[in-house]
C-alpha cells in the first residue's frame, strides 16, 4: 500500500480498528509511518500516541493486544481499516469498545464461525477429529449422515418435542455444512441461491 501520511499535514492517518469476528468497531487511533511499519512487522496494532508523543502498542501494559488479521486502506490511501482479534477489552475504561458496547457477535454470526472452523478442519485434517473422520469417508457417508439427521429432525417435529427438534436441527445443520464444505461450497453459496429466489 502507498499510504499518504502527509495529506493531513501532521504525518498521521486514522486507523479504524474492527473485530474480525463480530465486525464491531472497537476503537480509532492514529498511525505515522513508523507505527504502521511496526504493526505490519509484528502483527500487533501500534499507534502513534498524540498525548505521549511516541509509538504505543495497544496492550503493552494491559496485555490486551490487538492481533492483526488484515489491513486495508481507503480509496484515498489516507485512512486504514484494520481487522483484529482482540486479546481482551479494548478501552482503557475496561469496556470491550471505546463506545462502551459489548463486543459479541449475534447468534446468527456463529454460523459463519462454524463454517470457518469446518473449512479449517478440511484444510488441516487433524487426527482424532469427528469432522476429519467425515471428510475421510467422503460424499456417500457425509450425505448419509445428512439424511439421518433430516429424518430425526422430522420425527421430533412430528412428535412436538421442541427441545429435541432444535437439537436434531443443529445436528442436521452441522452435517450439511460439512457436506457443502466437502463439495467445495460454503453457507454463503446457499444464501446467494436463496436471495436469487426471494421476491
Amino acid at each position: 500500500m502507498e499510504l499518504d501520511f502527509d495529506k493531513a499535514g501532521n504525518g498521521l492517518i486514522p486507523a479504524i480498528i474492527q473485530d474480525n469476528v463480530t465486525n464491531k468497531v472497537l476503537m480509532l487511533g492514529f498511525m505515522n509511518k513508523e507505527a504502521y511499519d511496526k504493526t505490519v512487522a509484528e502483527n500487533k496494532v501500534t499507534f502513534f500516541s498524540r498525548t505521549k508523543n511516541r509509538l504505543w502498542t495497544k496492550g503493552e501494559e494491559s496485555g490486551n493486544f490487538l492481533h492483526v488479521v488484515s489491513i486495508q486502506s481507503d480509496c484515498d490511501d489516507d485512512t486504514l481499516l484494520i481487522k483484529v482479534n482482540p486479546a481482551g477489552p479494548v478501552c482503557h475504561t475496561g469496556t470491550d469498545t471505546c463506545w462502551g458496547e459489548v463486543n459479541r457477535s449475534d447468534d446468527f454470526m456463529f454460523l459463519k464461525e462454524l463454517q470457518d472452523f469446518i473449512d479449517k478442519r478440511k484444510e488441516e485434517m487433524p487426527e482424532g477429529s469427528y469432522t476429519t473422520s467425515l471428510f475421510q469417508k467422503g460424499t456417500a457417508k457425509i450425505s448419509q449422515k445428512v439424511g439421518e439427521e433430516a429424518v430425526e429432525t422430522v420425527i421430533e417435529a412430528m412428535a412436538n418435542n421442541d427441545e429435541r427438534l432444535l437439537y436434531e436441527s443443529a445436528d442436521l445443520m452441522y452435517h450439511l455444512i460439512v457436506l457443502l464444505t466437502y463439495k467445495g461450497y460454503r453457507l454463503e453459496d446457499i444464501a446467494r441461491e436463496l436471495k436469487k429466489r426471494h421476491k
